[in-house]
């Protein structure tokens, strides 16, 4: 079950409402979404402009839009998976191509593209992203907000701004009644992970690092890749673990706070965690020997985005070798990785 505005009640939203769209925040747009009765859907959007009610604002037309572009994109069960991209990563030769052009050459990935959404952080993104996939959404933002369309280093301040919206966003998604497969922009994929996310999982995610044990609270995750179901527990460790950056020196990412929280805010509102194996979810920090298991493969342990294609590059010319090659020597095993030179020296 997704949250709900206590009584049902959505005129009690209005001054609340009033105040948010007067801010030039980004995090106010995207926390009215967050606030809004999943089922307040785009029946009720419409019922607004019978007279009686103020005419739709354009912040609420986007929330009307992202809640349709999620029906389209969403699987039977209401599944989404999602990426985001800014103008230098949607670049012609970047990530983004580098991203999709995973997803044909994997096996029997081609058909999950069409429940991609890719989230534009500004308008070029958007109509570079229009021009090569189907579902794309541009995640708007005041006049005078800061400007995402060019690469953010590494821990920068914003960098980490665009990390913690990305949070918020993800609440959002919850809050509207959808699950999520968030997978950043420099992951390939080459199989489907889902098979391997059970489904007592209310959150299944990636790790730097994998100690063996899938439920174990001491494995290092990566955010960038991140399976939620949504639930009202789901949604409440996503606000306590925006609210647990009091407790932590400013500066610090989204995955530096999880990693320490995540055994006392999944005990705390009963999420079930799930740490997956690096042999099939895995990336540079800790590379997968096997080409048989592996499902999808992040350009982790990396900072700058020359260095993240040129390597990435390589990894999808190692899975055409690997593809191309007789069954018999594919049972035989024996592929490798090309080192990641330019991430990893």
């Amino acid at each position: 079950m997704a949250c709900k505005v206590k009584g049902g009640d959505t005129s009690k939203l209005l001054p609340v409402i009033s105040f948010l769209l007067g801010s030039t925040s980004t995090a106010a747009f995207v926390f009215l979404l967050a606030i809004l009765d999943v089922n307040w859907r785009l029946s009720a959007l419409a019922s607004w402009n019978n007279g009686a009610q103020p005419a739709l604002s354009d912040e609420m037309k986007a929330m009307a839009e992202l809640t349709e572009v999620l029906r389209n994109a969403s699987m039977d069960d209401k599944t989404v998976i999602m990426t985001s991209i800014n103008r230098a990563y949607a670049a012609p030769g970047s990530l983004m191509d580098l991203f999709l052009e995973s997803f044909r050459l994997g096996e029997d990935t081609e058909p999950l593209l069409k429940h991609v959404l890719i989230v534009a952080m500004d308008p070029g993104a958007l109509e570079r992203c229009l021009s090569v996939h189907r579902h794309c959404y541009l995640l708007r933002r005041p006049e005078g907000a800061i400007d995402y369309s060019d690469e953010k280093h590494f821990m920068t301040k914003d960098y980490l701004d665009m990390m913690w919206g990305r949070n918020l966003f993800q609440q959002t998604i919850l809050q509207l009644g959808f699950n999520f497969l968030f997978t950043d922009i420099d992951i390939m994929w080459f199989r489907n992970p889902l098979r391997h996310i059970a489904i007592t999982s209310d959150i299944a995610i990636a790790n730097d690092y994998y100690n063996g044990d899938p439920e174990s609270l001491r494995n290092r995750p990566n955010g960038g890749f991140l399976y939620v179901r949504a639930a009202n527990r789901t949604v409440e460790f996503y606000r306590r673990w925006r609210e647990a950056r009091r407790w932590f020196p400013p500066g610090s990412n989204e995955q530096f706070i999880l990693e320490r929280t995540q055994a006392e805010l999944s005990r705390a509102v009963g999420v079930r965690m799930q740490f997956l194996d690096t042999a099939h979810c895995g990336g540079f920090c800790q590379l997968s020997r096997d080409m048989g298991r592996v499902c999808t493969l992040h350009a982790n342990c990396c900072t700058g985005l020359a260095n993240k294609v040129h390597d990435l590059t390589n990894v999808l010319r190692d899975w055409r070798n690997y593809t191309a090659a007789p069954p018999e020597a594919r049972r035989r095993g024996g592929f490798r990785w090309t080192k990641p030179g330019k991430c990893i020296r």
